[in-house]
């Protein structure tokens, strides 16, 4: 099954930057995901068994070094930026 997932990660300490950034880039090394990311979130598309067991892994990472929060959207199927109606993009 295919799923959408929109993450946003907030560190709660003052190195938050740092913190985000690796994680990013942590999830951009995984094979067989779309990663899109802007200024407010991150989105993954792809597999939800792997997303799923990806985020487990590296959220658990974060966990375990920092105090930080995370905020998740989950939706079955791609909800791709491309595919929103003409008329809804900026």
């Amino acid at each position: 099954m295919q799923a959408t997932v929109e993450i946003s990660l907030n560190p709660l300490s003052e190195n938050y930057e740092q913190i985000v950034v690796e994680f990013i880039m942590r999830l951009k090394k995984y094979n067989g995901l779309r990663i899109d990311v802007n200024g407010l979130s991150t989105q993954i598309f792809g597999d939800y068994d792997r997303i799923m067991d990806i985020l487990k892994t590296e959220m658990k990472r974060v966990f375990e070094n920092e105090k930080a929060l995370f905020h998740l959207k989950l939706c079955s199927g791609l909800q791709l930026p491309e595919k929103v109606a003409p008329s809804l993009r900026a």
